[in-house]
């Protein structure tokens, strides 16, 4: 099996981790103990704005605000590991019950668009208020959005009607997220949004760029449709690491293997350059050699190891996958 080419650096290492949801939660939560033990001293989330359902959507519909619930989980993931940060995890995350028009709302997700009203009334952006809130929590890194507009996502079906073989275009996160048919690209609606410079600048001067895991077609793949984004990631001199699903997720990838994720990804983005690849160790071993031939084609490494939960979730653990993330960029473990 390849082995990545690791930085064994002197000093500590900047990241940029894209992505969305739990997926991104979950990496986020990795990465965050690296800075905790110093490997990293600058890690930078920037994240898919393009919910349409649930909290994000009601908030999104009623304001005209990027959808925060994303960008609230990466916040949540960033808080410190002490009970200061834990307590604030949880509030942050914290969904109001009742029967009210409250029900199902997110504390953090108010917070963010009470600071975004507020702070737009002193010339300020969005931007500035997740700096705020970041500031706010002892966040262990900045959250910044995908693209300064709501986003929709728009996809190519084929066979989710009566007739198999027929392509039919389906547009919103959560539709897409639910199609009983087979995904065979996405696009953004709008196709060029504004993206802030912070981000650009980021990517540009990181060390280490991360890709996934999440829902591949609606937290993943998004940030490679934006032209800025993209071209950002295609040129910057960091690795990319790509980190992949644990399981095929009902809806978006259903029946794909692991391979059929990297053979999507470099569909959309046939220009980007992937270093190293992460797999769970408990795939099975016909999947996995398939995996080893089309990573080797893509000159990069594929690092195999025991990133999941094991409790029967396709859920990755934070721990094991900061150990990881730890060996990658060639810290001792």
């Amino acid at each position: 099996m390849s082995t990545p080419r690791l930085r064994r650096a002197e000093r500590a290492q900047s990241v940029v981790a894209l992505g969305g949801g739990h997926g991104l939660h979950a990496s986020l939560s990795a990465l965050r103990q690296l800075v905790d033990d110093l490997t990293i001293d600058e890690l930078t989330a920037i994240v898919t704005v393009a919910d349409n359902g649930g909290s994000s959507g009601r908030l999104r519909g009623e304001f005209g605000v990027l959808p925060p619930g994303d960008l609230r989980m990466a916040l949540a993931a960033l808080c410190g590991s002490d009970q200061w940060g834990d307590t604030w995890a949880r509030v942050l995350q914290h969904r109001f019950q009742g029967n009210g028009e409250m029900r199902g709302h997110v504390v953090g997700n108010l917070l963010i668009v009470g600071l975004w009203e507020l702070l737009t009334k002193d010339g300020h952006g969005h931007v500035d208020a997740l700096d705020w809130v970041g500031r706010l929590l002892g966040a262990k890194g900045r959250v910044l959005p995908m693209a300064l507009t709501p986003m929709d996502i728009s996809a190519r079906v084929r066979g989710a009607g009566d007739d198999p073989d027929e392509v039919t275009t389906v547009r919103g996160q959560v539709e897409v997220a639910t199609t009983s048919g087979v995904i065979t690209s996405i696009s953004l609606v709008p196709e060029d949004p504004p993206v802030s410079e912070e981000a650009i600048t980021a990517i540009r001067q990181a060390d280490w760029v991360v890709l996934g895991p999440g829902s591949w077609f609606t937290s993943v793949l998004p940030h490679l449709m934006v032209p800025a984004l993209r071209q950002a990631i295609v040129d910057t001199e960091a690795q990319v690491v790509v980190v992949l699903n644990l399981e095929p997720q009902d809806g978006e990838t259903g029946g794909f293997d692991l391979s059929d994720h990297l053979a999507v990804l470099t569909d959309h983005a046939p220009d980007l350059q992937i270093d190293v690849v992460i797999a769970d160790a408990g795939t099975p071993g016909d999947e996995l050699a398939k995996l080893e031939d089309v990573v080797r084609d893509l000159g990069a490494a594929l690092v195999v190891d025991a990133v999941s939960m094991g409790d029967g979730t396709a859920r990755h653990d934070p721990e094991r996958l900061a150990a990881t993330y730890a060996r990658i960029l060639g810290s001792p473990d």
